[in-house]
C-alpha cells in the first residue's frame, strides 16, 4: 500500500518516515512537499497540517479533487469536531491524530485504502506522537511551541495563529513567552530571525518578505507579543 504525507517541512516528513520504518512491509511512504501536486497513484495521501501556509480548506480541495489519491486524510494535532465535519464535506475519508501510536496509525491507513471511514475521537488538541519529530525539537520545543513559532516566521500575528492552531490568544502567548526563552529572542523580529535560520520557514518560497537583519518595521514582525 502506497501512502503519501503532504506537508511544507523536511523534518515532519522525515518524522513520518522514520516511525514508520518497522512497517515498510505494509506501507510505502511517498513524501510530496506542500507545493507540489502528487504525482504518482497513492492508496491515502496524507495532509499534515503542521504550520500549513494557506487555508486547510484550500489543500483538501486539491487533494480531494486530484485523480492520483484514491483517498485522502487528514493528520493533525487539531481535533476539533468543527474541523472533522468539514473535513469529511470536503470528501477526506479519514481524520487521524498525531497521537496515534504507529501501529494503530498504520492500521486507520490501510482502514481507508479499503474504504471505510476513520476518524479519531474529536477531542481539540491533542499531544504528538513522541516517534514524530518537528522543527526545534532538538533546541527543547514542544510539538505547540513548534508550531507557534513556524507560524511567527511565516509572519502571522497571534489572531491567525490561534484561528489556525484553534488554540486561545492567551495561550499563544504562553507559547511564545516560551519560545522566546528558549532562543534568547527579546521582541517577534528576533524570533522571526531565529526561525529563518533555524528551519522554520517552510521548505519552499511562498513569496512572503524574509526579513533582514536592519528591517525592523516588516509587517507582522511588532516587539510585543500581540
Amino acid at each position: 500500500m502506497r501512502v503519501a504525507l503532504r506537508n511544507d517541512y523536511e523534518v515532519v516528513l522525515s518524522g513520518f518516515r522514520h516511525m514508520l520504518e518497522r512497517y515498510q512491509h505494509r506501507v510505502e511512504v511517498v513524501e510530496v512537499l506542500e507545493q507540489h501536486r502528487i504525482d504518482q497513484p497513492v492508496d491515502v495521501a496524507l495532509y499534515d497540517t503542521f504550520a500549513q501556509h494557506e487555508p486547510q480548506h484550500d489543500v483538501v480541495d486539491e487533494m480531494v479533487a486530484n485523480p492520483m489519491n484514491t483517498y485522502v486524510a487528514i493528520y493533525t494535532w487539531n481535533l476539533g469536531q468543527d474541523l472533522i465535519d468539514a473535513a469529511l464535506e470536503q470528501g477526506a475519508r479519514g481524520y487521524f491524530a498525531k497521537s496515534m501510536p504507529a501501529l494503530e496509525l498504520v492500521e486507520a491507513i490501510e482502514a481507508v485504502a479499503a474504504g471505510e471511514v476513520v476518524l479519531s475521537p474529536a477531542e481539540g488538541r491533542v499531544r504528538s506522537n513522541a516517534a514524530l519529530d518537528w522543527p526545534g525539537r532538538a533546541d527543547g520545543f514542544s510539538d505547540r511551541e513548534s508550531e507557534v513559532l513556524a507560524l511567527i516566521t511565516q509572519g502571522k500575528s497571534n489572531a491567525e495563529i490561534a484561528a489556525q492552531t484553534q488554540l486561545a490568544q492567551n495561550t499563544i502567548k504562553t507559547h511564545i513567552r516560551s519560545a522566546y526563552r528558549k532562543i534568547g529572542a527579546t521582541n517577534r523580529v528576533d524570533a522571526v530571525l531565529w526561525g529563518v535560520e533555524n528551519g522554520f520557514r517552510p521548505d519552499h518560497s511562498t513569496g512572503q518578505h524574509r526579513p533582514s537583519r536592519n528591517d525592523r518595521t516588516s509587517p507582522g514582525t511588532s516587539s510585543a507579543l500581540s
